[in-house]
This record gives structure tokens, sequence and C-alpha cells, in this order.
């Protein structure tokens, strides 16, 4: 968007939240693109409420660049971190311009107005998730997946050192989930999302972490962590693991047939 943005180094050392997270432990160096993975009701969405603040964490820490998430307010959280919501509020009484150019607020007073930089940051933020047309649109006129990509827009105009997505992909056809997941890795920060399809986190993630019933169990480039041990393992599916002819990443053939018996997961 408007600068390159300054390398950010995110680090979790045993974070805990209630049973739902238990001593996680995560990194996500300058750049990266670090993916979340595993069954409903595993600790993603935790995970990340505690990262960009909705949650604190009852154990552990959460350091960015070093310091301490929880010693920075709001507002100083929000500099450095943007974030997508699985669950973002859908009734804004906004336009779509006006919910994007909402991203600049971290920056400003509050009673400071939008300026002609602002505007031009929320059109081109627009443009690049493929709704510029819709800017003058009311934001609880759009479908599913025009309101994900006007908040990814919103994100993006927050100019944030980490981008933090619970479930970007969701309601969005195959072309925009390509597009969105392509446009994260190009931002230059370091992002942080939370996946369901395992195919496009192998595509778009640097490493994968794996969650089950709150615990991270295993973490790794995802030729390494895909595999088809750990599906039947955490997910409880039979499926085969083939590197994709073109690219090489890891694309995993699901395999019809009743849902496997679980191994301990002892990964």
């Amino acid at each position: 968007m408007s600068r390159a943005p300054r390398p950010t180094e995110l680090r979790l050392r045993g974070v805990s939240y209630e049973n739902r997270l238990i001593d996680a432990d995560l990194t996500a160096r300058p750049g990266e693109t670090i993916g979340l993975v595993g069954p409903n009701g595993s600790g993603k969405t935790t995970l990340l409420r505690c990262v960009y603040g909705t949650l604190a964490p009852t154990g552990g820490s959460i350091l960015l660049d070093g310091a301490d998430l929880s010693a920075l307010g709001p507002k100083a959280r929000a500099r450095r971190i943007a974030t997508v919501p699985q669950d973002g509020a859908t009734e804004f009484e906004l336009t779509v311009h006006e919910l994007v150019a909402l991203g600049r607020s971290p920056h400003k007073r509050f009673w400071e107005g939008d300026t002609a930089a602002d505007r031009t940051l929320a059109e081109a933020a627009l443009a690049r998730v493929g709704i510029a047309e819709l800017a003058h649109r009311p934001y609880p006129t759009l479908s599913g997946g025009e309101r994900q990509r006007a908040l990814v827009a919103r994100a993006l105009v927050q100019d944030p050192a980490l981008l933090v997505l619970d479930e970007p992909t969701n309601h969005l056809d195959i072309r925009y989930q390509l597009e969105v997941l392509r446009l994260v890795r190009d931002l230059g920060t370091t992002n942080l999302l939370a996946l369901h399809d395992l195919n496009l986190a192998a595509a778009y993630c640097d490493r994968i972490y794996v969650l089950e019933r709150g615990r991270v169990v295993t973490e790794g480039p995802p030729a390494d962590v895909l595999t088809p041990r750990l599906l039947r393992t955490v997910y409880g599916v039979e499926a085969e693991v083939i590197p994709h002819p073109r690219t090489g990443t890891p694309t995993v053939f699901y395999l019809p047939g009743p849902p496997v018996e679980q191994e301990a997961s002892a990964m």
C-alpha cells in the first residue's frame, strides 16, 4: 500500500487461554506467511484472538519484535496488527468506501477526518481486492464474498506490519480465494492465517502449524506436515498426498469411505 512494511517477527511462548489453547509456541519470522490448520474447535480462532487482542491469554507471552504485546494499548496494537476476523460484523451503516477508510483510524487522532491521501489509499485497496465498483454501495447490501473482500481492503489500508486473518477465503469463489491469498503473500507483511482448506494452506503458506484440542501437535513446511498419517491422526480421514505436477506443492486427495479410527496424537 503506502510503504514497504517493516519486517516483523511474531513469537508465542507457552500461550494458553483457559482450556481452549494450551501452551502454544509459534514463530512467524519477518515476511513469512504462516498457516494454522486443524479440525473445528482445535483452537485456531482462539490463538488468533489472543494475538490481535480480543482475548487476553491466561498464560504465556506474545512478542512482536521482542516487545510484549500485552504492554500495548488497543490503538498502538492496531498500528502494527491488522485483522480480518471470521465473524466480522455485517451491519455497518456505512458505504463500502467509508468502511475501508476506517482502516486509517489507528494512524489519526479521533477528531481527524479523512484526507485526500486516506481516500486514495481506500480506493487503491478496493481496486486490489476487486470491488472498486462497489465503493458507494451500503456495506450491509453486499454478498458474503463481497463483504469479505471489503474487510480485507480495510486491513490493507491499516498499513500493518502483521496481518492476521481468520478463514479469509470464507464465502469466496475460487477466483477470489486465489487472488486474496496471492495478494496477502505479495504484501510483504508477516502473515498469520487460519485455513480449513489444506491445499490452499500448502500452496500459499511457508510453514503450517497443526492444532488439535487446543495444542500445537506439529509444525513445519507443508511438505513435511501434510502426510497421510497426520490426516488420519488429526482429522480421522484417509488421504493420499502427492506433489503437484507443476508447482511441486503437496496436494491432498481424500479417499472415499467412512471416518477412520484416529490414532493417538504422538506427532
